[in-house]
């Protein structure tokens, strides 16, 4: 089975100061394991279905509820491999209803399940398997915002599915603009929300069909896209990621003018490739971000998710039917992966060094209408599924995040006190 492109990559008391700060979440392109969703989308809603705060299945909360010491920070949580994992999954298509029809993978035909049932080893610790109750705890009382494109909300219905074990959220959005969503867990006064930016930029589609027929879009890479720019501050954590928007044609503009393009095929407008913008596009979100006078919360960079086809490009019969992850001597980041991998961690790096000068800390389906044409979805997660362990990963870097706070208050008060002498 097969479902209509929707973003593919060429497809349609007294106390420390408080200061942002950015941190490189997961390098998830030297660890992806690929899929293959088989699954059309029907005619549901875009977004989440159901207002319910009841749990999907019973959780043990005595399960190291409150256990939140972090492993060995020295251990690098990126480099190791994936190994088994029998327990898994956490949730299924039936218990959370959180599953956009198009990511529902055990719904419409997957006919196998051990791409589910593996977990991230570090070489050098072992990584906690998400615990929600746990999470809920660590984050109690705060907020978090996924912002990016639909990678980004993939991301946050697996995080959705995993709490579902202990509390489903209720709807509490603003607007019935199904891009941006917020979501509230009541026992524990926490909110999760999505906005919607898949170029980072203030940006438009000048033409929906294109070069490509897959739509000609206007970026403005020195311009806020104040969509998601003038809400971010009331927000205790931020997880920016953006990526496969950037495979389509594209017109840049800085300072009001053209100054190149990413295939757009227009006379006299030079090719700059999508790196440019990709590039620019990252540098202009972290100064947004650092330009924020009443943020004081913290920044996750979520590095770029490759799509996963095999055996051909998205529309040329490529698919996504490995059961079983790469072996690190089995695969590479390079070639376009790499370069779009450098770009956003070199930007990353310019605004730590930017922000240092502040006095900042930084931290390393098809719709309902006839007569389309279907492929494979290869660059979205099957849920449950890989993407599961992105929350792995979060978890356990908002416990190191806690340890470091209390480092630097300790240290802080430490260095005040010998200023006072």
């Amino acid at each position: 089975m097969k479902l209509q492109s929707i973003e593919l990559p060429f497809g349609k008391n007294q106390s420390l100061p408080k200061s942002p700060k950015i941190v490189l979440l997961v390098i998830f392109t030297l660890v992806f394991l690929t899929v293959i969703p088989c699954y059309p989308l029907l005619k549901h809603p875009l977004y989440l279905v159901k207002n319910s705060s009841e749990p999907s299945s019973f959780y043990d909360s005595n399960d190291e509820l409150i256990s939140v010491q972090s492993i060995n920070e020295k251990c690098d949580l990126f480099s190791g491999e994936w190994i088994p994992n029998p327990d898994a999954p956490y949730y299924t298509n039936t218990t959370c209803w959180a599953i956009h029809e198009h990511q529902n993978c055990m719904k419409y035909g997957r006919p196998d399940s051990e791409f589910m049932k593996w977990r991230w080893k570090p070489h050098e610790c072992n990584l906690p398997i998400f615990n929600p109750a746990q999470f809920l705890e660590v984050v109690r009382g705060k907020s978090l915002a996924f912002v990016g494109d639909s990678v980004g909300r993939n991301q946050m219905q697996s995080l959705i599915c995993l709490l579902s074990r202990v509390e489903y959220p209720i709807d509490v959005s603003y607007t019935p603009d199904e891009n941006f969503k917020r979501w509230r867990y009541m026992s524990y006064n926490f909110t999760l929300a999505t906005l919607w930016t898949p170029h980072l930029v203030k940006g438009k589609e000048a033409d929906n069909n294109g070069p490509t027929h897959t739509g000609l879009f206007n970026l403005y890479l020195d311009e806020f896209d104040e969509e998601w720019t003038t809400q971010v501050e009331e927000f205790d954590y931020l997880i920016i990621s953006a990526g496969h928007w950037f495979f389509r044609p594209m017109v840049y503009y800085e300072n009001h003018q053209i100054v190149g393009c990413h295939y757009c095929l227009l006379d006299n407008v030079t090719d700059l490739t999508m790196y440019y913008g990709y590039r620019k596009a990252f540098r202009t979100a972290f100064k947004a971000i650092n330009s924020l006078k009443n943020y004081k919360g913290i920044t996750f960079l979520r590095t770029f998710a490759p799509s996963h086809f095999e055996n051909g490009l998205w529309n040329q019969g490529g698919n996504c039917v490995r059961t079983k992850p790469f072996r690190s001597n089995e695969i590479k980041l390079d070639d376009q992966n790499l370069e779009l991998y450098m770009a956003q961690v070199e930007e990353f790096r310019k605004a730590e060094k930017e922000g240092k000068k502040k006095g900042l800390r930084y931290r390393y389906g098809h719709w309902p209408h006839e007569n389309v044409t279907l492929y494979n979805d290869c660059v979205h997660w099957c849920l449950p599924g890989p993407i599961d362990t992105w929350s792995d990963f979060l978890l356990e870097m908002l416990k190191r995040e806690g340890v470091r706070s209390h480092e630097e208050k300790l240290q802080y008060l430490s260095d005040r006190k010998l200023r006072v002498r």
